[in-house]
């Protein structure tokens, strides 16, 4: 088995161990102190004082065949506060700043395509990415902690470790394309939609009223979003789903565009425009409605899932009712 190695720093360790030591493909999370002045150790106790530049740091082990790296630092991205320095939750500190140190040139590359779909659609951004210099493994009564104190703090929510550890979409099987490539490939609409935030017109687009049963996926990734059974008949216009297929492929956003306080969503690898999302629809099952653009989404049938390589996620593709909410 092949093992390679990351360093994930994300405010306190406690948490960050425990996410990444549910991931499936991960061999090992180790909590130590990466990146800072001193080449013979570290201890928490002098980490604390902020006078070393040291982070509190994980080291991940993980097997390439299991899980991707883009895996990983997608979920490291989804559990984090990207926008602020020397803090994550209620910890305040340099020993808390985020930070993702790479081991080599191949990792470095991965790290850094991630980071720029992260820095273009968040500000201001504060993750420190670079090479790791050193790293200590943290004291023993740090390592694992919150299985030996199922009840310790924790600035990650229990949910989110839980949704993570499940996932079965790995978006480094879904990379976004060069500039050229998406200009080339997307019709005018498409292109205007997914890039520049656009909207097509309501009832006049291709899924709006579709209901046959499939998938739907990023026009421009092929990333899954959507599946069939949780797509309802709106009277909005557009296409309506009542939850994602997995929540960590949408990102979702404040809005502030047109004069309107909105909730925007997007594609995660492809960093696509997808709609918004709106809480308190009557005529969707769950209460929510996320109002998505045809031109965003690419359909494909169940008859064609696994000829189109979507065949793992045939068990999400439920019978779709023909009438009413689905």
């Amino acid at each position: 088995m092949e093992k390679r190695t990351i360093y994930f720093a994300g405010g306190c360790f406690w948490g960050l161990e425990k996410l990444f030591s549910s991931i499936p493909g991960v061999v090992s999370a180790v909590s130590g102190y990466a990146n800072g002045i001193g080449e013979e150790c570290a201890d928490y106790r002098s980490v604390c004082t902020g006078q070393t530049g040291f982070r509190e740091t994980v080291r991940v082990e993980y097997d390439p065949d299991q899980v991707s790296l883009e895996t990983l630092l997608f979920d490291y991205f989804y559990v984090i506060d990207p926008t602020v320095s020397n803090r994550q939750g209620n910890d305040i500190g340099s020993q808390y700043q985020t930070g993702i140190y790479y081991t080599d040139d191949q990792m470095r590359k991965s790290v850094e395509e991630v980071a720029k779909i992260e820095r273009e659609r968040i500000s201001p951004f504060k993750v420190e990415i670079g090479p790791l210099i050193n790293f200590f493994p943290a004291e023993e009564y740090h390592q694992k902690y919150l299985d030996k104190n199922p009840e310790g703090y924790c600035h990650i929510p229990v949910k989110e470790i839980e949704i993570l550890s499940k996932v079965k979409i790995d978006p480094g099987c879904y990379r976004r394309p060069s500039e050229e490539e998406i200009r080339s490939w997307l019709t005018r609409e498409q292109y205007e939609v997914t890039q520049r935030s656009g909207t097509e017109q309501p009832f006049h687009n291709q899924y709006w009223d579709q209901d046959e049963k499939g998938i739907y996926v990023d026009i421009v990734t092929g990333e899954p979003l959507f599946v069939s059974a949780d797509k309802y008949q709106s009277s909005c216009g557009w296409p309506a789903f009542s939850k994602p297929i997995e929540e960590p492929v949408l990102i979702e956003r404040r809005d502030r565009s047109h004069g309107m306080v909105r909730t925007e969503v997007r594609s995660r690898t492809g960093d696509s425009h997808l709609g918004h999302v709106f809480d308190g629809d009557p005529e969707s099952p769950t209460g929510i409605r996320y109002c998505i653009n045809s031109a965003a989404l690419r359909f494909i049938p169940y008859s064609e899932m696994d000829r189109e390589g979507y065949g793992y996620l045939k068990d999400f593709v439920r019978p779709v009712r023909r009438h009413g909410k689905k």
